[in-house]
């Protein structure tokens, strides 16, 4: 069994490749048993919609916020 490397509540990057009508950034909401091939899976949900997807991890990376930049 792989371990999965997404935790729950963090947000990550879907591929629109992969799921070409999907929203791209969503939310972990639970991390699920490894596929038959030993891919770990996730449910995931962007903020707008109203239901959860099943993704792979190979469909999902990691998204990383841009900074809020400050003025003193």
């Amino acid at each position: 069994m792989t371990d999965h490397r997404f935790l729950v509540g963090q947000q990550v990057l879907l591929d629109r490749n992969a799921l070409p009508r999907a929203a791209g950034v969503v939310e972990v909401l639970r991390q699920l048993p490894s596929d038959v091939d030993g891919a770990p899976q996730y449910r995931v949900k962007a903020t707008g919609e109203g239901f959860e997807r099943l993704a792979k991890e190979h469909q999902l990376s990691a998204f990383v916020a841009a900074a809020e930049t400050f003025r003193s």
